[in-house]
């Protein structure tokens, strides 16, 4: 049977979270088998920045960080489902991935 993977990512995880709960709606109205949300492994990547720029002074660093939560969702087909999952209004922090798996 054909399924949908659904991979979302974002630095912020509380717009992770609220698109998951509103797929998983769509999911539990439509009466689609759903698995997920399994939340991924976080990313997070680190640059260390000196402090003066121009070099003078004494050498002290600041690290800043990036954090990237991930969330993959497994659908079963049904095309009213999928319909309904598109029109959701995305924020501009969320990346959404669609893969249809035989």
């Amino acid at each position: 049977m054909s399924s949908v993977r659904i991979k979302l990512s974002s630095t912020n995880i509380a717009q992770l979270n609220d698109i998951c709960s509103q797929i998983k709606d769509i999911a539990d109205r439509m009466k689609v088998k759903m698995k997920g949300p399994i939340p991924l492994p976080r990313k997070e990547m680190r640059v260390p920045v000196r402090r003066t720029p121009c070099g003078s002074g004494r050498e002290s660093y600041e690290t800043w960080e990036m954090r990237i939560s991930k969330r993959v969702i497994d659908l079963a087909v049904n095309e009213m489902a999928l319909r309904l999952i598109m029109r959701i209004p995305m924020p501009k922090g969320v990346n959404v991935e669609m893969e249809i798996r035989e």
